[in-house]
């Protein structure tokens, strides 16, 4: 016979019903919050509803057309294929037994990098930060660059077609090319891990005995360096002077250089081309 399970006491029944209110009060408060904020966002009495309604219609609509687009459908079919290879290739690399020694070395990274990380974080923003200032201030030769880089892939197209076609042709040679390495290196590859193996125990002796004194040798020209700082920055300060009134005669130079760079290109242009401006006189004078 089926034994009939005890009744909640009233104390239960209390407790289950302050519970139920209590949660029923949160949901509600929190409700209550949404309309306000909903309330707030679309008064119309501030005018600023119907114009965040209309700029979502807009929005809305537009990006509907957007992706109906063969280009967005075309994208999205890639999207969905990318992701699709990642599932099924991700799947069981996530699951082989190499990657177990993969995610411990990459913790044991992650563990010993933030520290570096953080030690270098100021100097890799102000190198940042400089790195920007460099390329806008070079921004006037990235159409140069991109030209020159565009004229170059456009040379190597047919390069890389007459590879490509030779490489399909000789399929069987490079079969045969792979099968002969195999069998040439194969049975050798035992004796190369043993050598390894030992050149690795040589490795780590010699490495145990260098680093004692190369510990000494460090800290004595940390302190040699240490000692010779303030001759070193006078050695740079005078050489930051030379440089400053070397200034005026590097500028008067590159400056008659220039000049005599342009005569000499007008000279050379007139010679190859004589007729080509004949009307007009260019008078050159050197400074």
């Amino acid at each position: 016979m089926a034994t009939i399970s005890s009744l909640p006491s009233g104390n239960d029944v209390l407790r289950m019903l302050r519970g139920t209110t209590d949660i029923t009060g949160q949901l509600l408060d929190t409700a209550g919050n949404i309309t306000r904020i909903a309330v707030n966002t679309l008064d119309p009495r501030a005018g600023s509803g119907p114009e965040l309604l209309r700029v979502l219609r807009r929005t809305t609509a537009e990006l509907a057309e957007a992706s109906a687009s063969p280009q967005a459908q075309e994208t999205f079919h890639r999207i969905v294929d990318t992701l699709t290879r990642l599932g099924t290739t991700g799947a069981p690399l996530a699951t082989h037994p190499v990657s177990e020694p993969a995610q411990v070395l990459l913790a044991a990274l992650g563990d010993s990098l933030l520290p570096v990380l953080d030690a270098v974080e100021p100097a890799v923003e102000e190198c940042a930060a400089v790195a920007g200032e460099l390329a806008e201030a070079l921004s006037p030769l990235l159409p140069a660059a991109a030209g020159l880089a565009a004229g170059l892939l456009l040379a190597l197209i047919p390069v890389l077609r007459a590879a490509a076609e030779v490489m399909r042709d000789s399929a069987p040679e490079l079969r045969r090319i792979a099968d002969a390495l195999t069998a040439a290196l194969a049975p050798a590859l035992p004796l190369q891990v043993a050598l390894a193996e030992r050149a690795a125990a040589v490795a780590a002796d010699v490495a145990r005995a260098t680093l004692p004194p190369l510990a000494d040798l460090t800290e004595a020209a940390a302190a040699a360096t240490k000692a010779a700082r303030p001759a070193l920055v006078a050695g740079e300060e005078l050489f930051v002077a030379g440089l400053e009134q070397l200034q005026p005669l590097l500028l008067a130079t590159a400056s008659h250089t220039g000049r005599a760079a342009r005569a000499v290109a007008v000279r050379m242009s007139a010679a190859v081309s004589p007729a080509a401006d004949r009307g007009v006189v260019v008078a050159v004078t050197q400074a």
